[in-house]
């Protein structure tokens, strides 16, 4: 098996599967993110105790890419204070729009995302998830919608 038919595989089993995919009731803190152009709609909550991210979870429609990119981070990002947090999600959005970035070594799964720095249509499927989550740190009990922009003019990345 390839590396590539690994990543596939750890991708479509976060799709089919998603860690923490429910609505948090009692979220200190919310956002919303929609791609207009493709449909792929994010909400993303968050818990804070101590400045730690005691809780992260997301619902939401979209794509397999967008749905599993949500799965990983809030795996990678719980548990992180908010400050790292953030410094780790601006550098994974870095790293994806950037295809000459060296890849870190401590990315597990996450690491299976890289394969949409091949496709610029896909990146904002990606990313949609993290900027959303960005949001929510930002502006506590807001609640405030995150729009992304796909860059695909045909409707095919989602």
């Amino acid at each position: 098996m390839s590396l590539q038919e690994i990543y596939q595989e750890v991708l479509l089993a976060h799709n089919e599967h998603p860690n923490n995919f429910f609505e948090m009731p009692d979220a200190i803190s919310k956002a919303h993110g929609h791609n207009p152009l493709c449909g792929d709609e994010i909400s993303v909550f968050l818990n804070l105790e101590d400045n730690k991210l005691k809780q992260i979870s997301f619902t939401g429609q979209s794509c397999a890419i967008c749905k599993s990119s949500a799965s990983l981070m809030t795996e990678y990002l719980k548990g992180k204070t908010a400050d790292v947090a953030k410094k780790d999600a601006l550098a994974f959005i870095e790293l994806l729009n950037d295809p000459e970035k060296a890849v870190p070594e401590n990315l597990g799964e996450m690491e299976a995302l890289l394969g949409v720095r091949k496709f610029p249509a896909r990146l904002k499927c990606a990313t949609l998830a993290w900027h959303t989550f960005l949001k929510a740190l930002e502006q506590p009990s807001k609640g405030e919608t995150v729009s992304e922009s796909c860059s695909c003019q045909h409707n095919c990345c989602c």
